[in-house]
């Protein structure tokens, strides 16, 4: 398909080998994290919960950490489970975590471009100077923890050729995503001092079962699979052309796992999560609507409107990933289409009754 002169691809790109030749389940990437310590920052978060699912079979060490006031979901598993209250800007709440930890999932952050914009003081503190605060308590303690850093495709800004590679420059147009780069840039940084060890995960548009983002831009086919099942018109903003890169979150938090075993390979690199499929918002949000008529028996309507004054251009962004590098070193690969993706979250969100958990 093409459009304003880009072609977009819309089936997967070319056949991956693998590690080694051969792709690795996640089974074997288990068994390597037995008996280590996992600390999971933003622990409460959406992709944490799926990432402490993945490990619920595997004998390790989990400490979830988040703020005060968040509730953890509950989950049971053959791993022992910490969870502790703490801010990560604090530079006192790094030295204990680190004392214990042999891998931090790096994921608390405020995800809201619009946020960012204003008041970028507070973004910064909270997505950059907890990296600073991190490698201090590393050096400090001279200790030498992985850590898997979620960043954020986005960080690439406008792309003018897809798929989307590493090697595509960077170029930030949103304070968010200038911040995320910085934060990525400080751990390869570290990571070639011998600080620590540390690889960025790009995520592309993550949605699936978890507790419901904290931030209205995110999140959105979420939020589309929602209002379907309760009967609500579906709004699609700008006439639904827009291409994006849907993942689902269980394979993004394999994605995590499977870089945690293998940061010999990913040290001080970056890497691109995503399904490797491009969908345009028009093909996602009326796949939504189908699916959910599956369920209720009723379709809902789909509306395209303007974007509303004071959309930033990133919303008329196209995306696909090329993750064929990640995979050829650690042997991942995205396995959920997004029709299954969304069926799995209609499920999720039918037995919870819409509490949230979706």
């Amino acid at each position: 398909m093409k459009d304003g002169g880009l072609d977009f691809v819309t089936t997967p790109p070319q056949e991956d080998k693998g590690r080694k030749g051969e792709e690795r389940g996640l089974d074997a990437v288990l068994e390597g994290l037995k008996g280590k310590t996992l600390v999971i920052t933003g622990g409460a978060g959406y992709v944490a919960t799926n990432i402490v699912k993945a490990l619920a079979d595997t004998p390790c060490q989990v400490v979830r950490l988040d703020r005060e006031g968040v509730e953890f979901p509950a989950v049971r598993g053959a791993f022992d489970l910490e969870d502790r209250r703490g801010d990560v800007r604090d530079e006192r709440v790094w030295p204990d975590l680190l004392r214990r930890g042999d891998v931090v999932f790096h994921l608390a952050g405020q995800t809201s471009a619009y946020a960012a914009a204003r008041d970028p003081a507070a973004d910064f503190e909270i997505n950059v100077r907890p990296v600073l605060a991190l490698a201090a308590a590393c050096s400090n303690l001279r200790r030498r923890p992985d850590v898997v850093f979620a960043g954020t495709v986005t960080e690439a800004g406008l792309t003018d050729r897809l798929p989307v590679d590493e090697t595509h420059p960077d170029d930030p147009l949103t304070i968010y995503d200038l911040h995320k780069l910085a934060a990525e840039r400080y751990l390869r940084h570290f990571a070639r001092e011998g600080v620590l060890r540390a690889c960025t995960l790009r995520l592309a548009n993550v949605y699936g079962p978890g507790p419901k983002s904290g931030s209205a831009d995110r999140g959105i086919l979420n939020r589309m699979i929602a209002l379907a099942l309760r009967g609500e018109t579906l709004t699609l903003f700008g006439g639904g052309e827009w291409v994006r890169d849907y993942v689902y979150v269980g394979d993004v938090a394999a994605a995590f796992l499977y870089a945690a075993d293998e940061m010999d390979r990913l040290n001080a690199g970056h890497f691109l999560i995503g399904s490797g499929v491009g969908h345009t918002l028009a093909e996602a949000f009326s796949l939504v609507a189908e699916r959910a008529a599956a369920v209720t028996g009723r379709r809902v309507a789909l509306v395209k409107k303007d974007f509303p004054p004071g959309s930033h251009p990133m919303e008329r962004r196209n995306f696909v990933a090329d993750t064929s590098r990640f995979r050829a070193l650690t042997g991942w690969r995205a396995a959920i289409p997004l029709g299954k993706g969304i069926d799995l979250t209609i499920e999720s969100y039918m037995r919870t009754e819409g509490k949230g958990d979706s």
